[in-house]
This record gives C-alpha cells, sequence and structure tokens, in this order.
C-alpha cells in the first residue's frame, strides 16, 4: 500500500488561504499579506519574521532621529565623525599589526555592480515613467477621479509637512511599516470586513456624485487606441 502524501507546506504568511471567508479583500482574492509586500527579505522584515534585522532597522531609525532631531546634530557632521572614527581605528589596527606581528584587519573590497546598478536604474525608470504618465493622463482631463484622489492625497501630504519635518516624517513612516502590515496580517478578516463596507458605501456616494455632478464635467478629447 503506498504511504500517503505528506501535507503540503504551509503558506508564507502561517494562514490558509482557504480557510479565510470569502468576501472584499484590500489586497484582492487569494493574496496574503506577505505575497502583497514582495513575498521576500523585505517582507520578512516588515512582518517581523526575521526579528533581529526589525528590531535592528527601528533601533537604528530611532537612533537616527534622536540624533538629528533631538540632540540637534547635523548630517555632514554625523558622516564625517563616523567616517573620521572608523578610519582612524582601521589605520592604527593595521599598523599595530606590524609590531605585534599579526596579520592586517581582512577589509573586503566592495563594489557596486554592473548589474545592481542596472536594476535600479530600470526599477526607477519604471516607476518614474507610470508617475509622469498618471499626471498626464490628469492634465488631459482623461480621469477626474484620479484628479480628485491626486489633489486630495497631495493636500493631505501638505497639511501633514506643515506639521513636521521631513526626517520626522520619514521616522514615522518606517515605523508604520514595521506596525501596519503585521496588525492587518493579525486582525485581516475584520479589517476586511469593515473596508468592505466602507468601499459599499463609498461608491454608493461616488455614483451619486458622479449622476448629479462629475458627469456634466466637460471632459478631455478621448485617447484613440493606435491599430497597426
Amino acid at each position: 500500500m503506498a504511504e500517503p502524501a505528506g501535507d503540503a507546506a504551509p503558506p508564507a504568511d502561517g494562514v490558509s488561504e482557504a480557510a479565510r471567508p470569502r468576501g472584499f479583500r484590500l489586497l484582492g482574492e487569494d493574496k496574503s499579506v506577505h505575497r502583497a509586500l514582495g513575498g521576500g527579505k523585505a517582507a520578512d522584515v516588515l512582518l517581523w519574521k526575521d526579528k533581529k534585522t526589525s528590531a535592528a532597522v527601528i533601533g537604528g531609525a530611532t537612533v537616527l532621529w534622536v540624533l538629528f532631531e533631538v540632540v540637534d546634530y547635523h548630517f555632514l557632521s554625523l558622516i564625517s565623525h563616523v567616517l573620521i572614527g572608523v578610519l582612524a581605528i582601521l589605520f592604527l589596527w593595521s599598523k599595530a599589526t606590524i609590531f605585534i606581528k599579526k596579520s592586517p584587519p581582512d577589509i573586503p573590497e566592495v563594489k557596486l555592480s554592473e548589474d545592481l546598478a542596472v536594476n535600479v536604474a530600470l526599477a526607477l525608470r519604471t516607476d518614474i515613467n507610470q508617475a509622469l504618465h498618471l499626471l498626464r493622463e490628469i492634465a488631459l482631463g482623461h480621469d477626474l477621479m484620479k484628479f480628485l484622489v491626486v489633489i486630495v492625497a497631495l493636500w493631505i501630504l501638505s497639511e501633514i509637512g506643515s506639521l513636521c519635518d521631513f526626517l520626522t516624517l520619514f521616522y514615522v513612516a518606517i515605523l508604520m511599516l514595521h506596525t501596519v502590515p503585521i496588525l492587518y496580517h493579525k486582525y485581516q478578516d475584520k479589517v476586511d470586513n469593515f473596508a468592505g463596507k466602507a468601499h459599499v458605501e463609498l461608491s454608493r456616494q461616488y455614483s451619486v456624485l458622479d449622476a448629479k455632478v462629475l458627469s456634466k464635467i466637460p471632459r478631455g478629447p478621448a485617447k484613440h487606441k493606435k491599430h497597426n
């Protein structure tokens, strides 16, 4: 008699997709938080699967924020002082090995590979082109909904910018990236249920607004698809 097949490997986020009830999903149907974050090392860090790295990122960001915002240290001064300390220690260590007859420190040669530089440039190129395309579509009046969303988002960003500086905003963003995904992962069903109700209500309100106001606003010329 053949042995029974082994159990299937659990999903990366530790939650069976089949066990989740169907309904509105913020991340789309059958898509886990881990996969939505890329499914790689970065997703493990943001979801605290690699606790040491996650804690190191939060700790490093906190130290930098305290140095620049609380202690009022300057970025250029910090970089200069760190380099002075590191170079002085390595230089004295290398010289000392001559007198104590030990091997000098093994300092690896660090180079930026061409493949890495090309991949980063291609990724930035894709994102920048998508952003420019979106701005062009809005400027031409092709999508009123996108125009309203971008205007509201920029207004909210300007209000946040008036309350805190860029470094504080960056620090808060890091904290949110390390808290919001894990909280959503833990309470995904409850959040999706609430988001589904909000989505239905917003869609209903937008339909009313579109019928009474938006549909009466003149639109830009329609785009014509190119045929070969």
